[in-house]
């Protein structure tokens, strides 16, 4: 059994990098001299981003900000890069100190309000669709069964002979009588789920005499990852017989059949276990059996004690007590006659069964909700604001880089050297040295110094062969 889209053999039928930060080097990676000249380096560079000239010869390094700009007059801030991470409605944030130099921010600071209270209501809505997705209402309509059968090269000597046996389907619309037997007539309304849709297992059984090997054929719905338009069986033969069809329902939810005694209290044959619930309490309700002390509990009257046994049942337990009345739904078994002679198709005939529906409007409420999870095209603005912020963090840093020089520049570039100086000792690991305490030999004479020296000492033999007293 194989499957395909249009007709299947079984076959199914249808089948910049603003705030760039300086690389953290730990104490000690690099002589002296050579961390001098990256700190240089790295001022010179930052002096040159920014129109300035420190020496006629200086190496052009990429630009980079300085670490700290602060002056004494007025104290310049640093802005951080933006994390990739942030939400995107903090990345669409301008600074604050950016909102004095632009006046337009205030408008940009109303439209993210805005965008705000329509995120939220756009998102109410969606949680109310969802929930009115999650029980969908369905409708019964009349599925319409065509079985037939094909036939090719019974009279020709040279190919060997064929049949195809086929089992389409297709919805009726209300007030529909067609029995066109033609294949556009047997198509599903695209309105409706495909025909294979209606089915839990379908099974083709063939005639053992002819065909020993794989006369049974079975389609089963959990192992199809796809919908189809039909089934098709094709074999090689010239001798008519009859094929036993066998056709088990799909229902969703699942439905069942009724016992006797429950059919005949409820007047009902096939259906969910929810409906019979319900239609229980539309009897109690409607006979007034509900116990007046406890509503938990309902009285059974004649009808009721031949279905639960009991003189009073609780509500809550009846689901539970008529599993025992509940079978599953009777199989659909059809026999067609497989012809081989006449014209082609031959032997078709219809049968009509009741399925549930989807109500047609559900269709539509999935593509709304699909469509209102596809945010493309709003991602790609809301990443174009947040190039521009960063743009605009990164010119209003520049701005207050220029303004601190402009008002002290001799100032400024003290601060700057200080700061260039502070990088300078972290760099060589001296952060957390105090020159004047080591200038005095008190300093040397503290109890951990001789437990320094003798790992000093058993230190000093490791650092090599060449290393001084080494054998």
């Amino acid at each position: 059994m194989s499957m395909y889209n249009n007709y299947n053999s079984m076959k199914p039928l249808g089948a910049s990098s603003s705030g760039t930060q300086h690389p953290q080097i730990a104490p000690g990676q690099y002589p002296q001299s050579q961390a001098h000249a990256i700190v240089q380096a790295q001022f010179q560079a930052q002096l040159q981003a920014h129109g300035l000239s420190f020496a006629p010869n200086a190496k052009r390094f990429p630009p980079k900000p300085p670490v700290h700009t602060a002056t004494p007059l007025k104290q310049t801030e640093s802005v951080p890069g933006p994390r990739r991470k942030k939400h995107k409605q903090n990345e669409k944030q301008l600074p604050e100190k950016a909102l004095a130099i632009l006046p337009e921010s205030a408008l940009y600071a109303q439209l993210l309000d805005v965008e705000v209270r329509v995120d939220a209501a756009l998102a109410r809505k969606k949680v109310d669709i969802q929930e009115a997705v999650k029980n969908p209402p369905f409708i019964q309509k009349t599925l319409r069964i065509f079985v037939f059968n094909t036939f090719a090269n019974q009279n020709v000597d040279s190919s060997a002979p064929t049949w195809t046996l086929k089992i389409v389907g297709r919805i009726l619309e209300d007030g529909e009588e067609s029995e066109q037997a033609g294949v556009a007539a047997h198509r599903m309304p695209p309105l409706y789920p495909k025909f294979s849709a209606f089915f839990k297992r379908v099974t083709i059984s063939l005639d053992k005499r002819l065909y020993p090997e794989n006369h049974v054929i079975t389609w089963e719905n959990s192992r199809s990852s796809a919908t189809h338009e039909g089934f098709e069986v094709k074999r090689k033969g010239d001798k008519e017989f009859s094929a036993q069809i066998r056709l088990e329902m799909n229902y969703v939810p699942e439905k069942f059949m009724l016992s006797p005694v429950l059919r005949e209290l409820l007047g009902i044959q096939v259906d969910t276990r929810a409906r019979i619930v319900s239609a229980i309490w539309h009897y109690v309700k409607a006979r007034k059996l509900q116990n007046q002390n406890d509503p938990s509990y309902f009285h059974c009257d004649l009808a009721l004690q031949k279905v639960f046994g009991e003189d009073k049942v609780r509500f809550s337990m009846v689901s539970q007590k008529i599993s025992q009345h509940l079978f599953p739904p009777q199989v659909i078994l059809l026999e067609h006659m497989i012809k081989l002679s006449g014209n082609s198709p031959v032997g078709s005939a219809c049968y009509d069964v009741m399925v549930d529906v989807p109500f047609p409007m559900q269709r539509e409420l999935n593509a709304l909700v699909a469509n209102v999870e596809r945010n493309k095209e709003i991602d790609a603005c809301d990443e174009s604001i947040c190039g521009i912020i960063r743009k605009i963090h990164e010119h209003r840093r520049r701005r207050a880089f220029f303004v601190g020089f402009s008002q002290s520049p001799l100032e400024f570039i003290k601060a700057l050297v200080e700061s260039q100086n502070k990088d300078l000792k972290v760099l060589l690991g001296e952060s957390g040295h105090n020159a004047d305490k080591e200038r005095k030999s008190d300093f040397f004479k503290q109890p951990w110094v001789e437990d320094a020296i003798v790992r000093y000492l058993n230190r000093k033999p490791a650092a090599g062969s060449n290393a001084p007293g080494s054998s």
